[in-house]
């Protein structure tokens, strides 16, 4: 299988992350070597620093239409789980009254 400069293009982030194998890395660094571009490419990209943490202000609408949507998320589980549990026992309490009554059945 040939390794065309499109896939060493998809693993150039990982790589230049240090988030590849040995074998991943040793791979890119041989075809880095055969193009003198695309390791110019790579050189360049290694030297930037991109920011870790970029703030991000959130306006006060933002804000609230999180907080709602997380209330309404919170109400629909808590509904949810009301639910099952409600079909649980009354699951038991169906067993339980078919056995007492197979129970009196037989005797």
């Amino acid at each position: 299988m040939e390794i065309t400069k499109n896939v060493i293009l998809d693993l150039l982030p990982s790589y230049l992350e240090n988030d590849v194998s040995a074998d991943t890395r040793a791979l890119v660094e041989k075809y880095l070597e055969s193009d003198p571009q695309l390791a110019k490419i790579a050189k360049q990209s290694a030297a930037m620093e991109f920011p870790q943490d970029v703030p991000v202000s959130l306006t006060k609408e933002d804000k609230m239409d999180a907080f709602q949507e997380t209330k309404r998320l919170l109400y629909r589980r808590t509904i949810i789980w009301a639910g099952l549990i409600a079909f649980g026992l009354l699951s038991l309490l169906g067993l339980a009254l078919l056995a007492f009554f197979m129970l009196v059945s037989v005797t």
